[in-house]
C-alpha cells in the first residue's frame, strides 16, 4: 500500500506534522511518502493568475495523490480555518482537477494547542472534502498538543493514544475491506 501523508502547514516546527509522523510509526511496512508542502509553493491563487495557466507543483500535487493508495494528513487551524498554505494549494489543485483526492481513503487528523484541537479546520475539512472526492474513513483530533504529545514518545495522554490507536486500525480494516 502506498501512503501519501502531509501536514496542512508550512511551519517547519509543525506539531501536526509530528502527529502525522507519529501516526505513520503505525505503518512502517508500508511505502509511505511524506511531502511537505514547502514544496508546492506557488502564487496565491486569483482567476486572473489562472488565464496565464496552471504552476507545475499544483499539477504536481494531484499527481502525488494520484500515485497513492490512501491519503493520511493532519490540517494546521489558522484563525479556524485552513492554513493559507496548504488552502492555495488546494485552490490551485481543484481547478485543474475538483476530485482533489482522486476517490483515495483518507485518514484526517488536526491538532492544536488549544482544547478544541483543531476541530474548526476538521469540521469543515469533514464537510468540504467529500465533495473534492475524499473517502474520508475515519477522523482524530488531539486537543493541547503539548500536553498530551511528547515529541520522543508520541501521544502520551492514554485515554486519546488508545483512541487513536482504535482509529488508525479501523483505518486500516476498511482500506484492507476496499482492496
Amino acid at each position: 500500500m502506498k501512503i501519501l501523508a502531509f501536514a496542512g502547514s508550512t511551519s517547519s516546527t509543525s506539531i501536526n506534522r509530528e502527529l502525522v509522523k507519529f501516526v505513520l510509526k503505525d505503518f512502517q511496512d508500508e511505502e509511505i511518502n511524506l511531502i511537505d508542502l514547502n514544496d508546492f509553493t506557488m502564487p496565491v491563487f486569483s482567476v486572473d493568475l489562472e488565464k496565464k495557466g496552471f504552476p507545475d507543483e499544483a499539477h504536481k500535487f494531484l499527481k502525488v495523490i494520484e500515485e497513492c493508495d490512501v491519503i493520511i494528513c493532519s490540517l494546521a487551524e489558522h484563525n479556524r480555518s485552513y492554513s493559507a498554505a496548504f488552502k492555495n494549494v488546494f485552490d490551485w489543485s481543484s481547478r485543474i482537477n475538483v476530485k482533489v483526492f482522486q476517490n483515495k481513503p483518507m485518514l484526517l487528523m488536526s491538532t492544536s494547542p488549544g482544547g478544541y484541537g483543531g476541530g474548526n479546520v476538521m469540521n469543515t475539512a469533514k464537510t468540504f472534502f467529500p465533495q473534492f472526492a475524499a473517502d474520508i474513513k475515519d477522523t482524530f483530533s488531539l486537543p493541547k498538543f503539548y500536553e498530551n504529545f511528547d515529541m520522543e514518545s508520541g501521544v502520551i495522554n492514554p485515554d486519546m493514544l488508545n483512541d487513536l490507536k482504535g482509529k488508525i486500525q479501523n483505518f486500516k480494516n476498511q482500506v484492507k475491506t476496499n482492496d
